[in-house]
């Protein structure tokens, strides 16, 4: 399962992702997500998002947090433990700092980058190799995490029409790249808290070792105003992984569901 566990977190932090946004945040500090992954029929890890508030630089903003890592026999034959971090603004969910401490299986990563947008670049520092680097962004860009809680913003995240692309520009591995997603339409799905009205997503990720084609991930989001991630669902090179919402709290509304 090498590197599988890594590239579904990525997507799930990135999969939701479009343009700006001013309608009332569909997020606050203090809210927790936790999504149990599985490979076929076993339990492959655990995925968490936390949010909280911070100051950075003099400036109140939100501090997101989300960890992937693999439990049971997954742990056994693949250690995984993948932190992702994101500060942002509260207000338009503009991204200041991230970090990425990755460790999968031996490959590891330690990073953190700087935002300027005066001067329209990234500071990416990489502590492992003790080196820094500089890149190009443009001016409306998203890192991993932060593009996560940009999307739940989305004003017209109520009104997208079946079958209607959306797109972003996000900054990730030292290069941004434009990110295309598909709106499926509306579905009522099965969860463990009961059945929820649920929006649902198609993005647009790279055929290839790890994903049978660049359509093999969806993603289904609460209908109501947390637009929560509930389900995510991806078809492998080896079998699938999915991933389903498994504990919450400190959203900003009930989760609307039926028995």
């Amino acid at each position: 399962m090498k590197k599988v566990l890594f590239v579904f977190y990525t997507f799930l932090l990135c999969a939701l992702t479009t343009f700006a946004q001013t309608k009332p945040q569909a997020f606050k500090a203090g809210e927790y997500l936790k999504f149990r992954v599985s490979y076929g029929i076993l339990n492959a890890g655990i995925a968490e998002l936390t949010l909280s508030e911070t100051t950075y630089k003099g400036k109140s903003m939100y501090h997101a947090k989300g960890i992937g890592y693999t439990t049971g026999l997954s742990k056994v034959f693949f250690k995984v433990y993948d932190d992702y971090q994101s500060y942002f603004e509260k207000d338009q969910v503009v991204p200041h700092r991230f970090i990425r401490k990755i460790d999968e299986g031996g490959y590891t990563k330690d990073q953190e980058g700087f935002f300027d947008y005066t001067k329209k670049n990234v500071l990416v520092k990489d502590y492992e190799k003790k080196k820094e680097s500089t890149y190009p962004i443009v001016s409306e860009v998203q890192d991993i995490v932060s593009a996560f809680y940009y999307l739940r913003n989305h004003p017209k995240l109520d009104n997208l029409k079946k079958n209607e692309a959306v797109e972003i520009d996000m900054f990730f591995d030292g290069e941004v790249f434009r990110f295309k997603l598909l709106y499926l339409g509306t579905t009522e799905l099965k969860t463990k808290f009961g059945k929820v009205k649920a929006l649902s997503f198609r993005p647009y990720v790279m055929a290839g070792r790890v994903f049978k084609e660049k359509e093999s991930l969806t993603v289904w989001v609460s209908a109501d105003a947390n637009k929560v991630p509930l389900r995510i669902k991806a078809s492998l090179a080896v079998g699938s992984l999915k991933a389903d919402l498994e504990e919450y709290k400190g959203l900003v509304s009930t989760l609307k569901t039926e028995k």
